[in-house]
């Protein structure tokens, strides 16, 4: 083994693949970093000129509840290092076509104020203030290595009894629980459709809270220039620490030797040892059933890998405006996200129509306006606009054949609560999810999440049992992508907790 080999391999430079190796080259292991993508790193996190010159538009994550909140990216000083961060004047707006519609804002009074009544107003504002005392050991619960138990501990008996209560719930439980109005009971369940979980699923209020109570502390910022800045500045850190980046590297296999992961061999043949360990940002079943050979794995690995249960198809669209989108509701215009769910009925209709394997008529949008806090986005005066949908992996037909048609449902739909809008349009891109698979691998089905978001798919069964914490069946080897816990997010928390397991390990 050569001094110059790497210490340590990381396959895929996605976020978590990222923040792996930056913690792995800030503590003195020579790293490797490969990327299948021959132009840039990042994988969904990134940023390209998708419609016309002069407009930026995020490949994937657009806006980041967890940016600033995200221990790991505190950790590595993201900040310091050149990332700018941006706000819009709101944080989030949820309007519907009958003219009502909540508001979050990192100020409690502003919410308080546009949160679809008074009483409700008064709620949020009880809730986000128990929420910015008790978050830094609910995320220190959540996002930390399963099963971290010191952060409960401290958060004393009434308020580990009220998050229990939460995350225990519902999304419609909570939601009706805490508050009496149409408009404020959409909004966590909304929220929480960011993933595959829907206002009824059991245990389901967990993902919806967490993501409306960062609006509060962290917010939902944008990074300047556009995703890509994120991506960026860690490499910028990596490289600091002496790691190295190389693009066009496609792993084929990991090579395993003596039960221990020895080296990875690229396409085209060419092996590349690692002495003391190789992490995987990659989809568990790729890793267990492409990357290793069917006798370094169980067979009920295997089998539960061929069978793994993958979160909803996302559908995303790209539009370059001749001016702002004409909101009908004007907190729209100062939102960063504008989320298009018209109640709680509408939100359980539009999930039972995903699951049974249906394009949506009314979809559920999450609507990401980047270039009214960063004017970067776009050439002056003109605007960029980013959105989503759920939507079923594979359709009757192809995607192919359904792309425009559901892009076009999708316009009309934003142009209900915007009209005018279509006619602002310049430029459209739709990506739907056999698009996103082909951008990055990892996204399989046009899956977001790392697999599903389910409660049981959580904790010790993500990916699958016992392999919950980072290591596989080959000593060496560790999954640091978002199948691993605490999943989805750009956090960076899987690639964070992994390098730390695997460090441990090595000593």
């Amino acid at each position: 083994m050569s001094t110059r080999d790497p210490e340590a391999i990381v396959i895929g430079s996605g976020p978590n693949g990222l923040v792996a190796a930056c913690i792995l080259a800030r503590n003195g292991y020579r790293v490797l970093l490969l990327e299948a993508n021959p132009r840039r790193p990042g994988g969904a996190l990134g940023s390209e000129i998708a419609t016309r010159p002069g407009f930026v538009h995020d490949v994937g994550a657009a806006f980041f509840p967890f940016g600033k909140t995200s221990p790991a990216f505190k950790h590595l000083d993201l900040v310091g290092n050149g990332l700018k961060w941006c706000h819009a004047e709101l944080e989030s707006c949820h309007p519907a076509p009958d003219g009502s519609v909540a508001a979050i804002s990192r100020d409690d009074d502003v919410t308080a104020s546009h949160f679809g009544s008074p009483e409700d107003g008064a709620a949020w504002r009880n809730l986000a203030r128990w929420h910015r005392g008790a978050e830094r050991h609910i995320l220190g619960f959540l996002l930390g290595p399963f099963p971290t138990l010191g952060p409960l501990f401290k958060l004393g008996l009434f308020n580990l009894l009220k998050l229990t209560r939460i995350l225990a719930s519902s999304g419609r439980g909570l939601s009706s629980r805490l508050f009496q109005s149409e408009a404020a009971r959409r909004v966590l369940p909304g929220l929480a459709l960011h993933v595959d979980v829907g206002p009824d699923d059991v245990f389901g209020a967990g993902l919806g809270y967490m993501l409306g109570l960062t609006a509060v502390t962290g917010g939902y910022p944008v990074p300047r220039g556009g995703a890509q800045a994120i991506t960026d500045t860690l490499v910028r850190i990596l490289e600091a620490h002496g790691g190295k980046l190389r693009l066009g590297a496609q792993v084929e296999q990991v090579i395993v030797k003596g039960g221990r992961a020895a080296a990875v061999r690229l396409v085209g043949g060419e092996e590349i040892r690692a002495s003391h360990m190789v992490l995987a940002n990659t989809s568990a079943p790729s890793l267990y059933l492409d990357l290793l050979k069917d006798d370094q794995v169980s067979s009920r690995v295997i089998k539960r890998m061929r069978s793994f249960p993958h979160g909803w198809g996302t559908f995303k669209l790209d539009w370059a405006l001749s001016d702002p989108v004409p909101w009908s509701e004007p907190l729209a215009h100062k939102s960063a996200v504008v989320h298009a769910g018209d109640s709680l009925t509408d939100l359980s209709r539009f999930t039972k129509v995903v699951r049974g394997g249906e394009i949506p008529e009314n979809p559920y949008l999450v609507i990401g306006q980047q270039s009214l806090a960063d004017p970067t986005r776009a050439p002056e005066g003109q605007h960029t606009l980013w959105a989503y949908s759920r939507v079923p992996p594979t359709v009757d037909g192809t995607w192919e054949s359904q792309r425009e048609r559901f892009a076009d449902s999708v316009d009309e739909r934003i142009e209900g609560l915007a009209p005018g809008f279509k006619g602002r349009i310049i430029a459209r891109r739709a990506v739907a999810p056999p698009d996103l698979q082909a951008m990055d691998a990892n996204l399989v089905g046009g899956d977001l999440g790392g697999g599903s978001n389910a409660w049981h798919r959580q904790f010790i069964w993500r990916p699958v049992f016992p392999y919950f914490r980072y290591r596989t069946p080959v000593a060496g080897l560790y999954l640091c992508s978002s199948y691993a816990h605490p999943g989805a997010g750009v956090h960076g928390m899987c690639g964070f907790n992994a390098a730390h397991i695997a460090m441990k390990d090595s000593k």
